[in-house]
């Protein structure tokens, strides 16, 4: 039986195009939903690990990547002098760089979790960041330092990609969407705790111990996740050969849903990034307050899980289509009004006006997060793993690459930065409105 879609209507269509029945799309709709609660509340009740603690499990995973971050920004001002660098080098931004172009092996884990499972991936993937982590702490020189930081972004990808996987083989639609942004909304508290809890290492330690805390905590939830279970049938497992290898990557790529959505978060990630590995250079060096940075970075991140909070329950409500292109609308006007004042006022505009702005575009861009991931990989099936792997290397490696070049831009200067968040919210809304499909239809 095949389904053709009209302008207005579902044709159910039978041997030799024979029409069977037709059915309105709004009654289409129903179905899709009906469906996809139907499979939401049979994959809850197939899993003994209830959804409270799944939810918290996969932002503690998921924490790893942030954690492997935030909580070394402190030090960076102790690694500068240890390697002999200038006050003003921006060479410890490659630090964070490095981790987030790690995030390319999730190609290679993405064909493997469809082939072996979700499980047997997140268990690799744990011991590669455990051991990038311990290197990079001892690590002789900062080459070296980059490599291992290399090494622990590989192990993130797996973890990263095997949890939204998970939560794809669990969830669809909307509900993924509220489940997502309830994962990120306890994952966002770590920009809000890491700068202060790595404040309060270099108080008593030096800034190995703040490098050796991450690894430290990934032993532990390594351990938690063993209670885990395999999210992915034997019977939904794709072969492991070149030809179904090359036939899932070219339905994936070819997808335009898929292709639109991962573009948006690509895009804003490449701005979250560069402000990321740059932020305590744009703080202490270019702004002079350096005490300010632990604060104003945790007051930034504590405004990203409200904001993420809140985008659950919009998307819950009016769904992840209609609320996506709320917040890409008000993105790009933010950005707009933060490039007219920086030329208006000079570069760099006053820093209360400068990090207020920035602070609203940053929550938004990791409110849309949740919601892009959700319509990216809501097509996808039993292909969830390769689409994750994808969906992962696109916008950590791509868009960590592309932030890296912003980042070594900014010397004395916010202006890089500042001109990316326009253009890229202005190429995130023409994408996101290049969607015709009316806002509350559902993919099937």
């Amino acid at each position: 039986m095949i389904l053709a879609k009209s302008t207005r209507q579902y044709v159910y269509l039978g041997p030799g195009h024979r029409r069977i029945k037709t059915i309105s799309l709004r009654q289409r709709d129903r179905q899709v939903q009906a469906n996809n609660t139907y499979k939401n509340l049979y994959m809850q009740l197939e899993m003994k690990m209830r959804p409270a603690e799944f939810i918290v499990l996969s932002a503690c995973t998921m924490t790893l990547t942030a954690l492997g971050i935030d909580i070394m920004l402190p030090a960076f001002s102790q690694l500068r002098e240890h390697f002999g660098l200038k006050p003003d080098s921006t060479d410890t931004a490659k630090i964070i760089s490095f981790f987030f172009m790690g995030q390319v092996a999730q190609i290679i884990f993405g064909v493997l979790s469809d082939r072996f499972g979700r499980l047997s991936i997140l268990r690799v993937g744990f011991p590669l960041y455990i051991v990038g982590g311990l290197a990079a702490a001892f690590a002789p020189s900062l080459e070296i330092m980059l490599a291992a930081r290399f090494v622990a972004g590989m192990g993130a990808s797996a973890v990263f990609m095997t949890t939204i996987a998970g939560v794809r083989d669990r969830f669809v639609g909307n509900q993924m969407a509220r489940i997502m942004s309830l994962i990120f909304t306890i994952f966002l508290f770590t920009p809000i705790v890491a700068p202060f809890l790595g404040v309060a290492i270099l108080s008593v330690s030096s800034w190995k111990m703040v490098f050796l805390t991450p690894p430290l905590f990934a032993v532990i939830v390594f351990l938690w996740s063993l209670r885990l279970e395999e999210s992915l049938p034997r019977e939904q497992r794709v072969s492991l050969d070149w030809i179904s290898i090359g036939q899932s990557i070219r339905k994936v790529i070819g997808h335009r849903t898929f292709l639109r959505y991962t573009g948006i978060t690509t895009i804003l990630f490449t701005a979250l990034s560069s402000y990321v590995a740059s932020s305590e250079h744009i703080i202490g060096e270019i702004y002079g307050r350096p005490k300010l940075f632990t604060w104003i970075f945790a007051g930034i991140g504590l405004l990203m899980s409200c904001c993420t909070l809140l985008n659950s329950r919009l998307s819950s409500r009016y769904g992840a289509r209609r609320v996506i292109r709320w917040l890409l609308s008000i993105y790009t006007v933010i950005g707009a009004l933060l490039l007219l004042f920086t030329f208006a006022l000079g570069d760099p505009p006053d820093m209360l006006l400068f990090f207020t702005c920035v602070a609203l575009l940053l929550a938004i861009n990791l409110a849309v997060e949740p919601n892009s991931s959700a319509l990216a990989l809501e097509p996808m099936g039993n292909m969830a793993g390769m689409a994750s792997s994808i969906y992962g290397t696109s916008f950590f490696f791509i868009g960590a690459f592309l932030g890296s070049v912003i980042s070594q831009l900014m010397h004395n200067s916010v202006l890089p930065l500042v001109l990316s968040f326009f253009i890229f919210g202005l190429l995130t809304v023409f994408l996101v409105y290049s969607d015709s499909r009316p806002p509350g239809e559902q993919t099937s």
